[in-house]
């Protein structure tokens, strides 16, 4: 097979693993941070943790060992605009808590039967797509190129390596500092010790990212017909596998685009197997709203902050890219004014 092959065949695994693993645990950064704030349960925040702290260990390890190239992804570029990742990964996170979820959720969710879901990956992917390459994509030029501003060093290693140590030991301490504390925080909460389905979930799903690197990074290397060095990540994939379903004739597949079509198919089929499928639907108008309010705010948002709670959270941290990190401050800020404070978003109220 030819490495565009190899990389489509193993975006569709890690999309139905991911889909699969989604469904069963409810993996999800929302629903983590909703847990261990409103609800005193930590064990979501925790898996989600171990899965960064692994994404981090193992995608450094493939660095360290030069099978991938980390410094061709997105998250690495020597320019970037620090206000713009941070402003934009806050509207995504507040978006995350209007809608219930991020766009890998939704993805999920919509496999097991969930029609709001649909209505929050629809409106996420237009207005992705829009903000991408449509009617805001000048506004995006504009405010991007008015305040990027380009750094010596771009990532945890490079600060590093600056300080005197070497290339590799710089990459080496960085990972296991921050994979450590990571790791640590998750296993120090006894009831997730205890919960070998959360610790299974987190070791998975931070395994997939270092996965998605290695198939784009080095089994899809090729001189000639080059891929985009990647890994999970979910909005502009949404954005493209919508219009790749509506203008496929001349479209070509990608790792995202397969990533996505894999995700629903892993939750459909786990769906279907264990007995949790179920049609669901809105309680009113005004639910709708709220929900295709927060897939608008992602939508932008996600696209801006180049990425959501996975792209950046976990796929953009395991390259320890300092941009990275302002999108996931964002982000979690975000979450935080939804579901705590005076601009918590509040229970609707029931006919």
């Amino acid at each position: 097979m030819d490495p565009a092959t190899i990389v489509i065949l193993a975006a569709l695994i890690i999309g139905l693993i991911y889909g699969s693993v989604g469904l069963v645990s409810g993996f999800c950064m929302m629903s983590g941070l909703r847990g261990w704030w409103a609800e005193g349960d930590g064990r979501l925040v925790r898996t989600y943790a171990l899965a960064m702290g692994i994404a981090i260990a193992a995608s450094q390890l493939l660095a360290a060992a030069g099978l991938v190239d980390l410094g061709k992804s997105i998250y690495l570029h020597p320019s970037f605009s620090a206000p713009v990742i941070f402003l934009f990964g806050l509207l995504f996170g507040y978006g995350m808590v209007l809608s219930n979820g991020c766009g890998s959720r939704a993805l999920v969710l919509l496999g097991r039967g969930n029609l709001r879901s649909f209505v929050v990956v629809i409106v996420l992917g237009i207005v992705a797509e829009m903000t991408l390459k449509g009617l805001i994509a000048p506004a995006r030029i504009a405010m991007v190129q008015a305040s990027q501003a380009t750094v010596s060093a771009n990532s945890v290693p490079a600060l590093l390596a600056g300080s005197g140590l070497g290339a590799v030991p710089a990459r080496m301490v960085a990972a296991a500092v921050l994979s450590a504390i990571l790791i640590i925080f998750a296993f120090a909460h006894v009831p997730f010790r205890k919960s070998p389905g959360q610790i299974a979930a987190g070791l998975i799903v931070g395994l997939l990212v270092a996965g998605g690197w290695y198939a784009t990074g080095y089994l899809g290397a090729d001189d000639f017909n080059p891929v985009p060095v990647t890994s999970l990540t979910f909005i502009a994939p949404i954005a493209d596998a919508l219009q790749y379903v509506m203008l496929s004739t001349g479209s070509t597949l990608n790792f995202g685009i397969v990533t996505v079509f894999g995700v629903f198919a892993g939750s459909l089929v786990t769906a279907l197997a264990t007995g949790r499928f179920k049609l669901e639907g809105y309680r009113s108008p005004q639910h709708m709203l709220r929900s295709a309010g927060g897939a608008v705010l992602m939508g932008a948002g996600g696209v801006m902050a180049f990425g959501c709670s996975v792209g950046q959270g976990l796929t953009g941290l395991s390259t320890l890219s300092l941009s990275s990190f302002i999108a996931i401050a964002g982000i979690m800020l975000g979450t935080a004014a939804g579901l705590r404070g005076a601009l918590r978003v509040r229970p609707l109220a029931t006919a």
